[in-house]
């Protein structure tokens, strides 16, 4: 606590001497007086508690005049307080749904691993924007930019390969995104493009994609994910589902060159731990920028002072008041 006026306190000094003089007025036995034959009666009752309480009204008064004091020299209370303004970043994920992203060298398969490590990345970003998009042989936004968190992850849930020509169109998938984002207005915008094979399908190449994200300022992180080697992947044959092992396929040199123009990077992701510590990686990378402003915040406390002055002038009247009518 502190006084906005502690020149005021000073005048702490008029109760003081109010005090002294009352103390002086009682010692030095200036009260009215009257003579009577014995004392005897008096001396016979003792000392009643009403002559003590006598005393009470002077000094509820003078305690009335020192807590107005206080409360007129403005007592306050402050404690600082800070406002956080946070920059939010746009990111559009872009993930291959073609019927490769069924392989089983990721737990229970890639699509699915790949889905629930991006829904724990969206969980731990609750300040930015981001948006969804898928592609094949096609693309297309399977949820635009938003900060509603329940209704992305809803959205990621119900992405799945066989809902559009199959194929991998990495060009067209990177275009879709990046018309997504180019109106944004954010200061970081990043696409984060995850695939498990090669280029071939759709109208955009890569390296027009690309240019394109880097025209209008958008970083690019690129995954490819494959075990090295070979892959079990479910074929069906004319007795029904089999597993097979097959070639991993990944065009890392397209998928590295989208990442160098654009100033993003490129991983690769050969199991769940790895694609984990990708995104876990790319969380770090792209921070939330922050503004912190310390401000101090006031509280007013003469209110108090003054109502306790109030409830002391009212007690010492009503006292009085008691005293007056007693026998």
């Amino acid at each position: 606590m502190f006084f906005e006026y502690p020149g005021l306190l000073w005048l702490e000094l008029i109760p003081a001497l109010l005090l002294l003089h009352y103390i002086w007025m009682e010692l030095s036995g200036r009260d009215p007086h009257m003579r009577v034959s014995s004392i005897m009666p008096w001396l016979s009752a003792g000392s009643s508690p009403l002559a003590y309480m006598r005393h009470l009204p002077p000094m509820l008064k003078i305690g009335a005049i020192s807590l107005i004091i206080i409360a007129i020299a403005r007592p306050r209370s402050s404690h600082d307080m800070e406002r956080i303004d946070t920059e939010g970043i746009d990111i559009i994920l872009a993930m291959d749904v073609s019927s490769s992203m069924l392989a089983r060298d990721f737990k229970p398969d890639r699509l699915s691993a790949a889905k629930d490590i991006a829904i724990e990345f969206v969980a731990d970003r609750p300040s930015d924007r981001m948006g969804i998009v898928v592609f094949a042989g096609e693309s297309y936004t399977q949820c635009p930019l938003t900060t509603d968190r329940a209704t992305l992850i809803n959205m990621m849930k119900d992405v799945e390969t066989g809902l559009i020509e199959d194929g991998t169109a990495i060009g067209n998938g990177l275009a879709t995104a990046v018309a997504r984002m180019k109106d944004s207005d954010a200061k970081s915008r990043v696409v984060i493009l995850l695939t498990d094979g090669v280029n071939n399908s759709g109208e955009v190449s890569p390296d027009m994609a690309a240019q394109m994200a880097a025209l209008y300022g958008i970083r690019v992180y690129t995954i490819g994910v494959g075990a090295n080697g070979t892959a079990p992947y479910p074929v069906m044959t004319p007795w029904g589902m089999d597993v097979r092992d097959m070639e991993v396929e990944i065009d890392e040199e397209i998928l590295e060159n989208i990442a160098t123009a654009t100033g993003g990077k490129y991983f690769r992701a050969t199991d769940n731990t790895k694609l984990m510590e990708i995104y876990g990686e790319i969380n770090k990378m792209e921070k939330v920028r922050t503004t912190v402003d310390s401000f101090p915040v006031y509280k007013e406390l003469f209110t108090r002072y003054a109502l306790a002055a109030l409830v002391c002038l009212l007690a010492a009247l009503l006292l009085s008041a008691a005293l007056r009518r007693l026998p």
